[in-house]
């Protein structure tokens, strides 16, 4: 991961319903009706935050009939935390 895809992904972080979102969907899969439930937002504003989230790659859609289906994409979520650590806690530093 370089700086500006690092960048982008600490963006999508700085909203508190993206937050909400990526720890409801912790427990599993969830569709928009699901996520809707739990947040005081219009389907538009969960649409909006939705293509935030799966364009930074941090969660997948599936395709379920009429609906998408969204979980967590842990292999972005570990390249994102294995670059912050390496930021904040470089090898050669002494503790």
């Amino acid at each position: 991961m370089d700086h500006e895809q690092a960048t982008s992904l600490y963006k999508v972080l700085t909203d508190a319903t993206r937050l909400k979102i990526l720890q409801m969907l912790q427990t599993g899969e969830c569709c928009a009706c699901e996520l809707l439930q739990n947040l005081a937002i219009t389907q538009s504003t969960l649409s909006h935050h939705m293509k935030c989230l799966t364009e930074s790659g941090l969660v997948k859609g599936r395709k379920d009939g009429r609906w998408i289906r969204y979980s967590l994409n842990p292999i972005r979520a570990e390249e994102l935390s294995l670059f912050t650590q390496a930021l904040l806690f470089p090898q050669d530093q002494e503790i």
